[in-house]
């Protein structure tokens, strides 16, 4: 659910998590981790760039790849809407390292139903 925000106008935070799906509270801990920022208005309210609805995007794209908000932290400067993750030398070792931790997942799993396997006869 993508809603269309004005270019040049500031968005409250509710407006940010319209336009980008994810929840206000989500919001304000990417913004404690140092991923987004805010100004805060006179009656503190957060108010966020329009850029940074590009930014959330891509937050959720990488935390649906699985990888953590501290190495979004790292990957994020490299990451351009929908275009591949460049490979500077600091993106290239966040992504070896979670092939290899999805490599090891994917060995403990096969191992896992070898050993249920056996033990109901099935192989």
């Amino acid at each position: 659910m993508d809603v269309k925000v004005k270019p040049e106008a500031p968005l409250l935070i509710g407006e940010l998590a319209a336009a980008t799906g994810a929840s206000p509270r989500s919001l304000r801990h990417y913004e404690a981790q140092g991923l987004i920022a805010s100004t805060r208005q006179g009656n503190g309210y957060r108010t966020f760039d329009p850029e940074v609805v590009g930014q959330v995007r891509r937050i959720r794209r990488l935390l649906d790849a699985g990888f953590t908000l501290a190495s979004i932290g790292v990957l994020l400067p490299c990451l351009e809407d929908d275009a591949p993750i460049g490979m500077c030398p600091a993106v290239a070792e966040q992504v070896r390292r979670a092939v290899g931790e999805l490599d090891e997942q994917a060995a403990d799993l096969a191992r896992r139903r070898r050993a249920i396997e056996r033990l109901v006869g099935a192989g």
